[in-house]
């Protein structure tokens, strides 16, 4: 039973304005794999920054990794990397 000072889970919801799915909502984790290829973004971003996400995606093919333009444009704006045009 609910003692009479605290407030049910429905209730704080309802007071914060969120709903409770977010309430138990728990955050999934990059894979490893996604890692690996982030730390390789940042080393092709930091000797190309004009590269975007369609030249990332051609390098990172070139140098073995299985990986799409959408995981990658995902990635870097995730990362807050976007490619710097003259």
């Amino acid at each position: 039973m609910i003692e009479s000072n605290q407030l049910s889970i429905n209730r704080q919801c309802d007071l914060l304005g969120v709903s409770r799915s977010t309430y138990y909502y728990k955050p999934i984790h990059e894979s490893e794999y996604n890692l690996i290829l982030m730390q390789e973004i940042d080393r092709l971003y930091l000797d190309n920054p004009a590269f975007g996400s369609r030249l990332m995606t051609a390098s990172l093919l070139q140098k073995g990794f299985q990986v799409n333009r959408k995981r990658i444009s995902r990635l870097m704006k995730l990362m807050g990397i976007e490619a710097i045009y003259p």
